[in-house]
């Protein structure tokens, strides 16, 4: 079911009660709350069991509600929400007064996005302000691509759940640094540094440092261990499907020739293997199975686009495989 004014009237009302919604993006479903209000906010990362270290990205309407919350907003910034909002994008820059301290784990910029999906859109601009949205999981947990993954981790009491379908990017947005420096993409997302620097005229830097090499964590994502099923997991390459036994789940592009406990299928083509990734990752994980073997995808497509999706994929299934005990 696909909600309408009726449901949107409802998530206002707990928001301006400082409640928690979850919504629909292009990427995958965010928790929603006032990015204003820190007892809200508080409430985000107690449901999620998020660290106070991992800072939020702030979602707007449109740029100007953007520029009202940041402290600056540089020609960079300008350049690149006239190309790319809404879109999966999320751009730092220098964190505004009205955003407490709390939302950027006390760092002195903050990301915002203008996501492309109506019912976003269409929440966030009956509210009249900026929503922290953090993907809509358990803290490292899978992300929710549909209402039914939101549903699936948490009550009806705690998070009211907006359905507005499958997500149909199914990766969290590129993140971009503009606030001072060296543009540098934090995050890889569809959005790939290539575009950016042909947009912006300036070479990108793509950062590879994780989290827990920094002080400050700069933008959500960059846990070493994230996006991670609760099965064990790991990469495989095609010439090491021969080791999957018959409590495995795999997940591949061609059946494995011997014996698995189920087989999650996945498309060739990179923005459909993006689309696909969590939904085919919460159905292995769901499987029962000893250990998800996961084929390993393309690190390059046939053009940059497809490059930047297969290396945004690549991300994250490095970040899921990742060695517990990394949060």
């Amino acid at each position: 079911m696909t909600a309408g004014p009726e449901e949107i009237s409802i998530a206002v009302a707990r928001l301006r009660a400082g409640g928690v919604v979850a919504f629909p993006t292009e990427t995958v479903y965010g928790l929603g709350a006032d990015a204003l209000r820190v007892e809200a906010i508080a409430r985000v990362f107690a449901l999620k069991g998020r660290p106070s270290t991992n800072p939020l990205i702030v979602h707007v309407c449109d740029e100007e509600m953007a520029r009202t919350h940041a402290a600056s907003w540089p020609e960079r910034a300008r350049r690149l929400a006239a190309r790319f909002w809404p879109g999966p994008l999320t751009i730092i820059v220098d964190r505004g007064r009205l955003i407490p301290p709390v939302v950027t784990a006390g760092g002195a910029t903050v990301g915002m996005r203008c996501p492309a999906h109506p019912l976003a859109l269409a929440l966030i601009e009956t509210f009249g302000g900026p929503l922290v949205g953090p993907s809509a999981n358990r803290s490292g947990g899978l992300s929710p691509t549909s209402a039914a993954h939101v549903a699936a981790a948490f009550s009806a009491d705690d998070v009211y759940v907006l359905d507005g379908g499958v997500c149909q990017a199914g990766i969290e947005s590129t993140v971009v640094w503009v606030a001072a420096g060296p543009v540098r993409v934090l995050r890889p997302g569809v959005i790939g540094a290539e575009a950016i620097e042909l947009e912006l005229g300036e070479p990108v830097e793509t950062v590879t440092a994780s989290a827990e090499d920094r002080e400050v964590v700069l933008s959500p994502g960059m846990h070493e261990r994230h996006y991670a099923p609760a099965t064990p997991c790991m990469l495989a390459d095609a010439a090491d499907m021969a080791s999957v036994g018959d409590m495995d789940v795999v997940v591949g592009f061609v059946s494995p020739k011997r014996t698995c406990r189920f087989f999650v299928a996945m498309p060739n083509a990179a923005r459909a293997y993006a689309a696909r990734l969590y939904a085919a990752l919460h159905e292995a994980d769901a499987a029962g199975g000893a250990r998800i073997v996961i084929e390993r995808p393309p690190a390059v497509g046939a053009t940059a686009e497809e490059t930047a999706i297969w290396r945004a994929v690549g991300d994250r299934l490095r970040r899921a495989c990742a060695a517990e005990g990394r949060a």
